[in-house]
């Protein structure tokens, strides 16, 4: 028997979270950062075998009468990009949360670091599972450390915003396990005998409406993780509610789990249904690109601001999955990756910010450059990663996304490019209007009371990570790329499409 790499991956952070409740302190936050370490490291070093070649699946049988296994793997270059990003993601939330939790009367620093941690391992476990039922327990359980992570941190309407982010993730679990249900019962009908295995549940025929329906209750619940307009509403509550930690846990790697799982499970499983929803699909994604950027826009609060920034760049990611090309599909994959950095530098930058000053209104800064210059120099970093400036790893992915969408939907890919310009517009002026000109006098008097008005030691070690690898990526993402295409040919030839012949070809023949 193979040595259970992944179960231990996932379990690891949930060991720490178990360790975590018995202790307090700072000796908490510190076992707490060596658990997320070790994580990361072990999920590096699984990324290093696979790429020398060795595979990674563990596949034993769970729940017999259901057709059920414990199914992990095997990983791919679309499961392993996320398995990184969560695992690498997670100790800079840690470490960027280590002082932003004490103020807290309800709850001590070392639940948040708990939460966190059992978070990471069920994020963990969703982007690993092969058998549905399986999936599906872990992407519901996400929602018990988020709630409280959300309602008990964070802002006065904490409580309200934790309640509706999960009414809305209830609401698409309800969904999907009814679909579920469905694959079940279409599963025995088929094959003899009830199977959640997406290995063998990829070999039936789930063509036709009852194929169609299967598919609307798994894409229905993944656009409410996601999230897309019009079931967004959530995450811009959520987000101005909750501690930048816990936002960035929340859009970097619970949401996207939904666009993981349209493709891993709507694609892969439902291949005829997927390209009849494609049209309206590409319409409600090119809506969120332009929604997301124009509501930015619009914000005065600037976690609210970032909230929909991402709405816009879910929908970027949505448009790649279903235009149903090569370089469109590994071009969302990797802006999956990409856009959790960007968001993090972002989140992360602005609560050291608003924990200077007090407050999470634009309007509240002024001058900040002035005061805490690595600071502001940070936050520009993370906006121009987020707008995808060229020589940025989300420069990459984003006109990967477009290049191959345009193949197959021309329009789309064009009107989609405007949220480019929208992009730089919402980041250019907020930072215009929080860092240049003169310092007020609110902020003179905050950032010098806080002791540290500039960004300290600990806090440019929880950013600076994150920023050399989206430059590095954006300079060299062919180390990545290559590990993503091999997943994307197999999702494009279980979909039956091919890339569109170029012109040129067509003219030719």
């Amino acid at each position: 028997m193979h040595f259970p790499w992944l179960t231990l991956l996932g379990l690891l952070p949930m060991l720490g979270a178990a360790v975590l409740m018995m202790v307090k302190g700072s000796v908490a936050k510190t076992l707490g950062m060596l658990f997320s370490a070790l994580t990361a490291v072990l999920a590096v070093v699984i990324a290093v075998l696979y790429a020398g070649g060795a595979q990674f699946a563990e596949q034993v049988p769970w729940i017999k009468a259901f057709g059920a296994y414990w199914a992990l793997g095997p990983l791919d270059g679309i499961s392993l990009t996320m398995v990184l990003l969560t695992a690498v993601l997670t100790p800079f939330v840690l470490l960027a949360s280590w002082n932003t939790v004490d103020a807290d009367d309800r709850w001590n620093s070392h639940v948040f670091f708990a939460l966190v941690l059992s978070m990471e391992s069920l994020s963990l476990f969703v982007f690993m599972a092969t058998d549905v039922l399986l999936f599906y327990l872990f992407f519901e359980a996400t929602l018990i450390p988020m709630y409280f992570l959300l309602g008990g941190f964070g802002q006065a309407r904490r409580g309200y915003a934790a309640i509706k982010f999960l009414l809305f993730g209830l609401a698409g679990g309800l969904i999907m396990l009814a679909a579920v249900i469905g694959l079940s019962a279409v599963s025995a009908s088929q094959a003899g005998a009830p199977t959640y295995l997406l290995s063998e549940l990829t070999r039936l025929d789930l063509g036709g409406g009852v194929g169609r329906w299967l598919f609307l209750g798994f894409f229905i619940a993944f656009a409410l993780k996601a999230p897309m307009v019009p079931f967004h509403t959530w995450l811009p509550d959520a987000a101005e509610e909750g501690t930048p930690g816990g936002s960035t846990l929340m859009v970097g790697i619970l949401d996207k789990v939904g666009t993981f799982g349209m493709i891993r499970f709507c694609l892969e499983l439902f291949p005829e249904a997927s390209r009849w929803a494609a049209p309206v699909i590409i319409v409600l994604a090119v809506i969120s690109v332009i929604y997301g950027a124009l509501a930015a826009i619009g914000q005065k609060d600037i976690y609210r601001l970032i909230a929909f920034t991402s709405i816009s760049h879910f929908g970027f990611i949505v448009l790649g999955i279903f235009s149903f090309t090569t370089v469109s599909l590994a071009g969302s994959t990797f802006y999956m990756f990409n856009h959790a950095f960007s968001t993090a530098v972002l989140f992360l930058v602005a609560g050291f910010m608003v924990r200077r000053r007090g407050s999470q209104q634009i309007a509240a800064f002024g001058g900040v450059q002035k005061v805490a210059p690595v600071l502001a120099g940070l936050f520009l970093m993370g906006g121009l990663s987020s707008a995808a400036l060229p020589g940025m790893s989300s420069f990459v992915s984003e006109f990967m996304v477009i290049a191959g969408s345009f193949a197959r939907h021309p329009i789309a890919a064009g009107v989609s490019t405007v949220a480019m310009v929208l992009s730089a517009l919402y980041i250019l002026l907020t930072y215009q209007r929080t860092m240049t000109g003169p310092v007020t006098e609110q902020v003179g008097r905050s950032f010098a009371a806080d002791g540290s008005a500039d960004l300290n030691g600990r806090e440019k070690l929880a950013i600076a990570p994150l920023l050399l690898i989206i430059l590095v990526l954006g300079l060299f993402p062919k180390p990545m790329l290559e590990a993503i295409e091999p997943a994307v040919q197999n999702t494009m030839r279980v979909v039956g499409e091919t890339d569109p012949a170029a012109p040129l070809a067509k003219g030719h023949n």
